[in-house]
C-alpha cells in the first residue's frame, strides 16, 4: 500500500474475517507485508475449512479485488494457489468440484482468466478444470493477446489450457522464436509429435543458405526481437538438440544436418591437413562416412583440398577417398598416378612412432584386449586389487553432433605394468544376460571401492557418458568413491610461475596432453584420439594409445615432487569428486587460499556464519555473471573492468576488506598478496548459479528472502527510490516530449515479468512480494532543468520501461536505483530467483501438504 492509505481491520476475535473475502484479504495483507509466512498459511487454510463453497468464494474474492485498484495482485494469486493445495489435501472433494454445478463456475473463472494477471492462470486452470470448459472466450482472448503483441502471454495460456489443436502452431511459435524464447515454443509442442515435427521443419527452413530472418521479423513490428541470437549456426544447434530430444528422423531437418556435417568436415580437414594431429587412416575413414554421396559436401571437400599447397597430401587424400579425377587439378591427378605406380604407402611421415611424444613404458604384450566375460574374469583379481591406483579413460567414435549421442566403445583401465582394454559393446551384450550382469557388477565394484584410487581427466563427464551409453551403469557416477580427477589438480598447478590452463595455443598441446608435457616432459601423441573406436579389430595405433597409463605416471610424479609444481602438501591416495545436490551435475570443490588443492574442506572447518549483506567480494572481469548473481542475493560485489589488471583485485581486497574471487589463472599470485582464506578460485565451466551456491556454502553465508534484490545488479547500489505509477507515467511522457529516451525497449529489469518464460512458481508469498525498505521519490530528488534526472546527476533509464508495464493492472509503483538510474518493477523474476536458490535461503517456505 502507498503511505497514508487507510487500512481496514477485521472484526475483533475473527482472525479469518468470517466469510467476507474482502475482510479476509485485509487480514492476509498485514501478514503478507511482514513476511509472516507460516501464520499466513495457517490463516488461509483455517478460512478455507470454514467455507461452505470455497470455489464460489474464491471467485467472489477475485471479483472484489479487481475493484480495489491499489491491492497487490500477487496476494490473490497466492491465495488461489493455496486453495488449490488445500483442495488436493482433502480426502473427499466437495460436490462443487464436479458435475453441472461446475459449469457456471468455469464460465466465471474463464472471464477472470481473460481479465486478470497471468499469475492466476495456473491455479484457476487446475481448480476449475478449465481444460474442459467452453473454449470460445479463451480462444478469443488468446487471439486478442496475439494482436496486441503479448505473444508470451498468448502461448502460455494456450499451453496451460491445452488449446494447441485450436490454434495455428506457426503463428504462435514464430514470434517466440524471434524473441529467442525457444523454451516456450518447446513447451507448447510438448508431447505432441505432429507439432514437434512442424516446429522443427519451421526452424530448419530458417537454416537454409541465403535465408534472411529479417523478412520474417518485419511481420512483427511490435515485438522486441533478438535477431542477433538467430544465426543459422545457433538455430542449427537448437534443431539438432530437439531432433535428439524428440527422437525424430534427421531427414526432417536437412538444412541443419548438412550445416553440422559441413562444420565437422572443416574441423576434420583442419585436424589432418593443417594441424597434422590425425592419422591418415582415421581421417579418411571418418571423412568417407561423413560425406558419403552428398554432392554438396563432396564439393566442399574438393574446395578444401584444392586450397592446399601440399600436392602429395592432396593426392593421397583423393586416393583414399576415391574422389573423381575429373574434378581434381592436373597436378594432383599426376601425383595420384605416381603413387599408384610406385605403390607407396598411405602413411605420412608424421605418423611414424614419434620420439617427441610420450611413449607407453610397457611392452605390447602387457596390453590386454578383453571382449568376453571369460577373458575379463581371468584378470578380475588384478583389476580389483585393494589399495592400488588405476587410471581410467573412455573412448568412443566421434559423431560431431550428426548422429545423436555417441556410444562409449572402449574402457581403458591401467594398473602398474599393464593396460586392460574393455570392449564395452560386446561385454554388455546381450542386455540382461549373465555375462553383462557380472561385467556391470565388476565395474561398479571397481568404482565404488574407496581403497582403490581411480585417476581420470574430466572423470565426471566420462562417467556420465558411460551411464548414458549403458543403462546398467547409469549409477556409476553416484557410486564413485576414491576418485581423483587430475583435471582439477591441473587447474591448481603452475609451472615456472605461470598458471597451467586447460587450453593453450591452437597448435600446441592442450588438456591432458599439456599436463603430461608439463609433468613428464613430452606431450601425448593424440593422432588416434579422433579415430573410429567402434572398429574391430582395433588398429595397432589404437591399442597402444596411452591415455590411461599416462595418468598413473603423472600421479606418481606429482606424489614424488608436489613442491616442484607448487602444489602444497602431500598428495593423498584418494580425493572425492565434489558433486552438487542437483542430480546429474558435478561441481569441483572450491579451493581456499590457505588450503591444499588436494583436500576438501570438512564441515567442522567451515567459517562462522556471515549475513549476505555483510559479505563483500571482488571478482575479476571474467566473473561478471557470478557478480550479478551474488548481487541479486544481497552480496556486496565489486567487479573489475576488462581493462583493469588482476593485481588490482588484491589492492581492492586489502583496502576494502573483500574476498577475491578469480577465474583461476591469477589465483596463485593473488592468494600470496592477501590473508589466509581471502582468495578463492572459481571454476568457469560452471554456470553462475552453481558458482554462487558453492561460494555461499563455502563461506557459510546466510541469505534470507529479504536479501533478494536488496542490491542493484547493475551497479551494486544498496538503496532504491520508490516511484508511484502516476509519477512514472509523467516522467516517461516528459522525457519523450523533451527528446529524452523513453518508451519500450529491449532492456528489462530484474523484476520484469515480461522476460519470464513461465508464470511464477507455485510456492509461496515470499516468492511474489517485493517491498524493500526505501523512501519515496520527491520533487527535491529531481533536477528541474533536465528531464528524468536525479539531483546527483544520474539519468533515469526510462527506455527500459515497456509501455505495456505502465498499463499493467495492479502494478502500483516502481523502484529506481540512484546509482545508475535503472528502473525496476515487480514481476515474476523474484519468484524464479527464490525458487532457484530455495535450498540455501534461510526462512524460505518449503512445500507442504498443510499448515504446520
Amino acid at each position: 500500500m502507498d503511505p497514508g492509505d487507510p487500512e481496514e481491520k477485521p472484526a475483533a476475535g475473527d482472525p479469518a474475517g468470517g466469510q467476507d473475502p474482502r475482510l479476509f484479504l485485509q487480514t492476509l495483507q498485514t501478514l503478507w507485508s511482514t513476511r509472516e509466512l507460516r501464520q499466513l498459511r495457517e490463516e488461509a487454510w483455517k478460512w478455507f475449512a470454514a467455507l461452505d463453497n470455497p470455489l464460489t468464494t474464491l471467485l467472489d474474492m477475485l471479483d472484489a479485488s479487481r475493484g480495489c485498484g491499489g491491492r497487490d495482485p500477487s496476494l490473490e494469486a497466492w491465495v488461489a494457489r493455496e486453495l488449490e493445495r488445500w483442495l488436493q489435501a482433502q480426502p473427499h472433494p466437495g460436490p462443487a468440484q464436479g458435475g453441472r454445478a461446475l459449469k457456471p463456475l468455469q464460465a466465471r473463472a474463464v472471464r477472470l482468466l481473460t481479465e486478470g494477471p497471468p499469475s492466476l492462470v495456473e491455479p484457476l486452470v487446475s481448480i476449475f478444470q478449465l481444460q474442459d470448459a467452453d473454449r470460445s472466450p479463451v480462444l478469443a482472448h488468446i487471439h486478442r493477446l496475439h494482436q496486441e503483441g503479448k505473444f508470451k502471454e498468448a502461448i502460455v495460456l494456450g499451453t496451460k489450457l491445452q488449446l494447441q489443436a485450436d490454434l495455428d502452431a506457426e503463428k504462435m511459435c514464430v514470434p517466440l522464436l524471434l524473441q529467442d524464447k525457444v523454451g516456450l515454443a518447446e513447451r507448447y509442442v510438448d508431447s505432441l509429435p505432429h507439432l514437434q515435427q512442424r516446429l522443427l521443419a519451421l526452424m530448419d527452413s530458417w537454416c537454409q543458405p541465403g535465408f534472411d530472418i529479417r523478412v520474417v521479423a518485419r511481420q512483427y513490428p511490435q515485438a522486441t526481437l533478438r535477431l542477433e541470437r538467430l544465426s543459422p549456426r545457433a538455430l542449427g544447434r537448437h534443431v539438432l538438440r530437439l531432433l535428439e530430444q524428440y527422437s525424430l528422423d534427421p531427414a526432417l531437418c536437412p538444412n541443419a544436418v548438412t550445416q553440422q556435417r559441413l562444420a565437422a568436415l572443416r574441423y576434420l580437414c583442419y585436424k589432418r591437413l593443417v594441424e597434422r594431429s590425425m592419422s591418415q587412416e582415421s581421417w579418411a575413414e571418418l571423412v568417407q562416412g561423413l560425406v558419403g554421396q552428398d554432392e554438396c559436401l563432396q564439393e566442399q571437400l574438393l574446395q578444401l583440398l584444392a586450397s592446399l599447397e601440399d600436392v602429395a597430401m592432396v593426392a593421397q587424400c583423393a586416393l583414399d577417398l576415391s574422389l573423381p579425377v575429373e574434378r581434381l587439378p592436373a597436378t594432383v591427378v599426376a601425383e595420384m598416378s605416381q603413387l599408384r605406380l610406385q605403390e607407396r604407402t598411405a602413411k605420412a611421415p608424421s605418423e611414424d612412432r614419434r620420439d617427441d611424444c610420450y611413449q607407453l613404458p610397457i611392452s605390447r604384450d602387457d596390453i590386454y584386449f578383453l571382449a568376453s566375460w571369460e577373458e575379463l574374469a581371468r584378470h578380475e583379481d588384478t583389476l580389483l586389487q585393494p589399495g592400488q591406483v588405476v587410471g581410467v579413460d573412455l573412448e568412443w567414435r566421434p559423431s560431431f553432433g550428426t548422429g545423436g549421442r555417441p556410444r562409449v566403445s572402449l574402457m581403458q583401465v591401467a594398473v602398474e605394468g599393464r593396460v586392460f582394454l574393455l570392449d564395452l559393446p560386446r561385454l554388455s551384450s546381450p542386455a540382461g544376460g549373465q555375462g553383462p550382469r557380472a561385467f556391470s557388477q565388476l565395474v561398479s565394484q571397481l568404482l565404488s571401492d574407496p581403497s582403490i584410487t581411480k585417476l581420470g581427466y574430466g572423470m565426471a563427464g566420462d562417467l556420465r557418458s558411460l551411464g548414458t551409453s549403458y543403462p546398467a551403469l547409469a549409477q556409476a557416477g553416484q557410486k564413485l568413491q576414491g576418485g581423483l580427477d587430475l583435471l582439477q589438480v591441473h587447474r591448481q598447478m603452475r609451472v615456472a610461475d605461470r598458471p597451467a590452463p586447460a587450453v593453450d595455443g591452437a597448435a600446441g598441446p592442450r588438456g591432458l596432453s599439456l599436463l603430461v608435457q608439463q609433468v613428464l616432459g613430452k606431450p601425448l601423441d593424440k593422432t588416434q584420439q579422433l579415430s573410429n573406436w567402434d572398429r574391430r579389430p582395433l588398429g595397432e595405433g589404437q591399442l597402444v594409445y596411452a591415455d590411461a597409463y599416462c595418468l598413473l605416471e603423472v600421479y606418481w610424479a606429482l606424489c614424488r615432487e608436489p613442491a616442484r609444481f607448487h602444489l602444497p602438501g602431500a598428495l593423498p591416495w584418494s580425493l572425492r569428486l565434489g558433486r552438487s545436490e542437483r542430480h546429474g551435475t558435478w561441481e569441483p570443490p572450491l579451493q581456499q587460499a590457505s588450503a591444499s588443492p588436494w583436500q576438501v574442506l570438512s564441515p567442522e572447518d567451515a567459517a562462522p556464519e556471515v549475513p549476505a549483506r555483510a559479505f563483500r567480494v571482488v571478482c575479476d572481469s571474467m566473473l561478471g555473471g557470478l557478480g550479478r548473481t551474488l548481487r541479486c542475493l544481497g552480496v556486496d560485489v565489486r567487479v573489475l573492468h576488462s581493462g583493469e589488471d588482476h593485481r588490482q583485485a588484491a589492492e581492492v581486497a586489502r583496502q576494502e576488506g573483500r574476498v577475491i574471487l578469480t577465474s583461476g589463472l591469477p589465483y596463485h599470485k593473488l592468494r600470496a598478496q592477501v590473508g589466509a582464506g581471502r582468495c578463492l578460485a572459481v571454476d568457469c565451466s560452471l554456470k553462475a548459479q552453481q558458482q554462487a551456491k558453492a561460494i555461499l556454502r563455502h563461506f557459510n553465508v546466510r541469505v534470507t528472502p529479504a536479501d533478494i534484490f536488496s542490491r542493484c545488479q547493475a551497479c551494486n547500489c544498496d538503496q532504491y527510490l520508490k516511484v508511484s505509477k502516476d509519477v512514472m507515467k509523467q516522467l516517461v511522457r516528459l522525457s519523450v516530449h523533451l527528446g529524452g529516451p523513453g518508451g519500450a525497449s529491449s532492456e528489462s529489469s530484474h523484476s520484469d515479468g515480461e522476460q519470464e518464460t513461465d508464470s511464477a512458481p507455485e510456492e509461496a508469498p515470499g516468492h511474489c512480494s517485493y517491498d524493500p525498505p526505501c523512501r519515496w521519490l520527491e520533487d527535491a530528488d529531481l533536477q528541474t532543468h533536465v528531464p528524468a534526472t536525479l539531483a546527483n546527476g544520474t539519468r533515469l533509464q526510462l527506455a527500459g520501461v515497456p509501455a505495456g508495464v505502465l498499463r499493467r493492472p495492479g502494478l502500483r509503483h516502481f523502484y529506481c536505483c540512484p546509482g545508475c538510474g535503472k528502473v525496476f518493477w515487480e514481476g515474476t523474476h523474484l519468484a524464479r530467483v527464490t525458487s532457484n536458490f530455495q535450498e540455501i535461503l534461510e526462512g524460505a517456505p518449503r512445500p507442504a501438504s498443510g499448515p504446520s
